[in-house]
């Protein structure tokens, strides 16, 4: 499909500089322009590029001023990065979709699916399972006895929902990623350690979307719950009874252990890690690998192991560099006291 400078300024409310006229089919890094492509410029660091792209129309934020001749056709807009958010959405909206079952999916007959649902072969909905209207469940994805996915979802290849669980309506579980699996509870005993029947479950809200191979426990009562909103990396771990509030969201290798409590709008960099039993206020956002061990307020930036405040992790840091240095002054000052101290003892 081809869309025009003009039809795209309307729909994103931009103002064009350029040729109104001008088509474009298809979306390319700015780096990497083609003529007939759409491109956006948010990063200052790739500002240089906007001079010699061959893309055909370019995004860029309202208060962007060329400092020589652009080629392209701009379209400026409040947010260039969320501009290009909403377009892509309804490129992938225009894109054909599958409805039906396939002969070789499994599909109990207990089961209950809405209309224009999609089970690709070797796809699994078990016993009294319920999936809602317009969902897709991709090759190898299951839904397990009694569980319940809402409308407009999609499983894609080996996602996997256990027995009982619950997804909302307009989510994305991409491959490998794992809804229900048994909490890791094991009590200790002479002959080893006993297994923790963990038989509560997982809820999943509206509007969530959850990485690649990453695993979300069930509880071991009651439920874990990911809130609506919230946005998941690949390779995160969520374990029993954590609840994760509205809108948070996650970078890869993210683990939280059980029954911790996640606030709102919250922000974890790569392989930041949670103790159990904690709580995590509002707006809080944690730098990669920050490590955290009891409670934090809310709307704090915490960075390190322990975590402390980003101001103070900072500074910390600039002397951590300098300790070799700073200890062998300190034992040339312990050894210039003890001379001092042989000298006034004579």
């Amino acid at each position: 499909m081809e869309f025009s400078a003009k039809q795209i300024a309307e729909y994103i409310q931009g103002i064009i500089v350029g040729d109104e006229n001008a088509t474009v089919h298809t979306f390319a890094k700015i780096e990497e322009g083609v003529p007939g492509a759409i491109s956006f410029l948010s990063n200052p660091k790739y500002t240089h590029y906007i001079y010699d792209t061959q893309s055909t129309i370019v995004l860029v934020n309202k208060d962007f001023v060329p400092e020589q001749e652009v080629k392209a056709t701009l379209i400026k807009v409040d947010n260039a990065y969320e501009s290009l958010a909403k377009l892509l959405t309804l490129y992938e909206m225009s894109k054909p979709k599958k409805t039906g079952i396939d002969p070789l999916a499994y599909v109990s007959p207990t089961a209950k699916l809405g209309k224009d649902v999609y089970i690709a072969p070797f796809a699994c909905v078990g016993d009294s399972a319920e999936i809602g209207d317009n969902t897709s469940l991709h090759p190898h994805a299951t839904v397990g006895s009694h569980a319940k996915v809402g409308s407009n979802s999609i499983l894609y290849p080996h996602a996997t929902v256990y027995h009982d669980c619950r997804v909302g309506n307009n989510c994305t579980l991409h491959a490998g990623c794992v809804i229900g699996a048994d909490g890791f509870g094991f009590a200790p005993s002479p002959e080893g350690y006993e297994k923790i029947p963990q038989i509560g479950i997982t809820i999943i809200e509206d509007n969530v979307e959850i990485g690649a191979n990453t695993c979300v426990d069930r509880a071991t009562m009651g439920a874990t719950i990911v809130h609506k909103g919230v946005k998941l990396d690949n390779l995160i771990q969520i374990a029993h009874n954590v609840e994760v509030g509205s809108h948070t969201v996650m970078a890869s290798q993210v683990g939280i252990a059980g029954s911790t409590k996640v606030g709102e709008w919250c922000m974890f960099g790569g392989q930041v890690g949670l103790a159990g039993h904690i709580k995590i206020g509002d707006k809080v956002n944690f730098g990669a690998q920050a490590g955290v061990p009891g409670n934090v307020k809310s709307g704090q930036t915490l960075l390190g192991t322990p975590a402390i405040d980003a101001k103070n992790f900072i500074k910390s840091s600039i002397h951590y560099k300098n300790l070799p240095e700073m200890a062998a002054a300190l034992n040339a000052m312990q050894k210039e006291i003890e001379e001092l101290k042989k000298q006034l003892n004579k």
